[in-house]
């Protein structure tokens, strides 16, 4: 029984063969390819590639290629079968059984995807032929130019369109109608097209296969202005976005995308160069639709409308969305000017303007603080209390419970500063966090080491055990003086520490401030004296293990500096596959292992 070729590509298209492959083999970046040693033979210098674009690894060694699928095979000894079914968990997929059932479903779904595919370019012929001026009109008013027709294949569905008698030399009743395009109407008793006078925007699924439609009214009446294909065996709302085939070919070029409401707003801003956008169908966004904008994109924004009724629609997605949040992944959210949409404020103002808004777009936490924030009533202590409420249950719902941790940090810290009248007790939330230094403090010390490398701050390590063992240190000078310290600033500050130490004078810290050396040196002694693990290691220690403690770090310093040779030497193997260069690699490796 061979898999259906749609679910195949599917799952090609979840996966990058990158991300496969590096779960078995280390892959440095190589302009558009990566490359690592062979996992088929046993190879010096790297010859294995891969390359995501074209959905292939080639090994140079071996002269193995291939895809996904025939990687596990090779490297696991899997049959076909088996790297399918792995493949297809990995992917967030439905494994495939071969069973009647599922015979006979891909049978329904190559009639349904052959329905509407013949529907579309039905419409798309009656667009583009203009035989109904007055659809070419509304879309000339609004800006969609004939490129963008053509890229989405936008059609048209004519009032009275006989497209159905056609469809019947080829298909049955039952098959038309299971496609969601035509509906039985009792009265007239038959089979009558929902999009008809409407301009019609196909849907495809994630390997364009035209799944869906929406359809828009041109003419003024009392109908919805939008509807959309309803919910059949193969279509789900909920479970696509209207563009995704076309986005997630950015993947490798963008970790952004803009997730918009309307067809319309999609297809004004790719003609405006914005590619990198998706609409949700008119459906709230679903927590399998973020899961699949995730799959290529870490860094959704999420644009609607500038009106009251957008902007609640945008506060009760990210209510939905906040408790996925994962933390390698977030969603901004962007507002636009009250009364616009992303369709008439790119065509308003250009891209230029757009892009320049989305960097005001704030990330999911602040918009939530942000839209809560604004309604209540700082001087009544019930607003005040239902606004706490619903931080910390929106936290508790948080399935990551570390990064709830965090969230719940960052809005106890904000309540505390902005409800000072509340005389907020931050123990409210010990059952949520632990006790620990504020969060202001907290993100200062961070702010302030994060401004250091990791070697500079085990040098910070190794002056604090000397300033508080200086008895032990002023018989051990020369371990001091044999530290190579990274910066002419810490070279200068060990040499002042070791003239107290040679003079045999009583070392005082309190006179190592501004008032004695150089404003930097009183921030490396603040520094110093922030460094927790070493204060909490070198109390009350004897001689042998303070020395120990120091040698200790000295090794680890060593190890940071043969990771660095590691790693600019790696780079150089992988634009030049040298012998020489990669046996000196070899024995550096050889070096950090053995300590």
């Amino acid at each position: 029984m061979k898999y259906p070729k749609e679910y195949l590509e599917e799952i090609k298209l979840r996966l990058k063969v990158s991300q496969v492959v590096g779960k078995h083999v280390k892959l440095k970046k190589r302009g558009k390819e990566f490359v690592g040693l062979s996992p088929f033979s046993n190879e010096k210098t790297p010859s294995f590639t891969v390359n995501d674009e074209k959905g292939f690894y080639h090994c140079f060694s071996s002269a193995e290629h291939g895809n996904i699928f025939d990687f596990l095979m090779k490297i696991k000894n899997y049959k076909f079968g088996e790297a399918v079914r792995t493949l297809a968990s990995d992917a967030g997929m439905e494994p495939y059984r071969f069973t009647k059932q599922d015979e006979e479903k891909e049978n329904r779904w190559k009639i349904y995807k052959n329905i509407l595919e013949k529907y579309v370019n039905f419409c798309h012929q009656e667009l583009i032929l203009e035989k109904y001026p007055e659809a070419t009109k509304y879309l000339s008013e609004r800006k969609i130019t004939k490129k963008e027709i053509d890229f989405f294949k936008i059609g048209y569905a004519s009032k009275e369109n006989n497209f159905y008698e056609i469809l019947k030399k080829e298909f049955d009743d039952k098959q038309i109608s299971s496609s969601g395009i035509y509906y039985f109407d009792e009265n007239k008793k038959k089979y009558v097209d929902r999009f008809r006078n409407r301009i019609i925007f196909p849907v495809k699924s994630l390997n364009g296969s035209f799944i869906a439609l929406g359809g828009r009214v041109i003419s003024k009446t009392t109908f919805a202005k939008y509807i959309n294909s309803p919910e059949t065996e193969f279509y789900k709302k909920g479970n696509n976005l209207y563009n995704i085939s076309a986005a997630r070919e950015l993947r490798d070029k963008n970790e952004e995308i803009f997730i918009v409401e309307g067809y319309m707003d999609v297809v004004n801003l790719h003609k405006f160069g914005i590619q990198n956008v998706v609409a949700n169908l008119g459906t709230a966004m679903t927590e399998r639709q973020i899961d699949l904008v995730w799959k290529f994109f870490k860094k959704p924004t999420i644009c609607l409308d500038g009106d009251v009724s957008g902007q609640k629609a945008a506060l009760r997605a990210a209510e939905r969305l906040f408790p996925l949040m994962k933390p390698d992944f977030n969603i901004y959210f962007l507002t636009l000017p009250e009364n616009l949409d992303p369709d008439s404020y790119i065509n308003q103002k250009g891209k230029e303007s757009f892009l320049r808004l989305s960097d005001s777009k704030i990330e999911i936490e602040n918009f939530i603080w942000d839209s809560y924030y604004k309604e209540i009533d700082k001087n009544n202590p019930r607003s005040l209390t239902l606004f706490e409420k619903k931080i910390k249950t929106l936290c508790s719902e948080v399935k990551d419970k570390t990064l709830a941790k965090y969230f719940l940090e960052n809005f106890a810290q904000r309540m505390s500063e902005f409800t000072p009248n509340l005389n907020f007790n931050k123990n409210k939330f010990s059952k949520f966090i632990k006790p620990h230094s504020p969060l202001k403090q907290t993100r200062e010390i961070y702010q302030r080491r994060n401004k250091f490398t990791e070697k500079e701050l085990k040098e910070f390590s190794i002056l604090f055990l000397v300033i508080n063992n200086l008895d032990i240190f002023r018989k051990n000078i020369e371990s001091l003086s044999e530290v190579n310290f990274s910066s002419d600033l810490m070279k200068s500050f060990k040499e002042k520490l070791m003239n107290y130490l040679l003079s045999e004078k009583f070392f005082d810290k309190k006179k190592l401030d501004i008032n004695d050396v150089d404003r930097k040196f009183a921030e490396i002694l603040d520094l110093i004296n922030l460094n927790a693990p070493v204060k909490m290691i070198s109390t009350n220690k004897t001689e042998e293990e303070i020395i120990t403690i120091f040698n200790e770090i000295i090794k680890e310093i060593r190890k940071i500096d043969l990771r660095k040779k590691i790693e600019s030497l790696e780079d150089k193997v992988s634009l030049n596959l040298d012998e020489k260069l990669y046996s000196e690699l070899l024995s550096l490796r050889n070096q950090l292992k053995g300590g």
